[in-house]
């Protein structure tokens, strides 16, 4: 298995390097630009960044699920308020 596994790399490594050579790597889009990673948050759990990135390609942004989880619990905190009488603000009789 190990073999096999070292065996596929060598051959991938080597067509690549023979499509360097070749001049196939030239004219890529964003030749000669950094990366752009901004989604990798160094502080965001490996195990969260997958689905953050899938998130975001959606159209989502971090903060925006972030803030539709706050909104959502704003919301059962606002409807516990109002449904619950032991919570409401007392009513003045005049």
């Amino acid at each position: 298995m190990i073999r096999a596994v070292m065996a596929l790399l060598y051959l991938a490594e080597r067509r690549i390097e023979e499509a360097i050579a070749r001049g196939e790597f030239d004219d890529l889009p964003g030749a000669g630009r950094p990366l752009e990673l901004d989604d990798v948050d160094p502080l965001l759990p490996e195990e969260l960044r997958l689905a953050y990135r899938i998130l975001r390609n959606a159209g989502f942004s971090p903060g925006a699920v972030d803030e539709t989880a706050e909104r959502g619990k704003a919301r059962k905190k606002l409807a516990l308020l109002v449904t619950s009488p032991s919570l409401r603000a007392p009513r003045w009789r005049a």
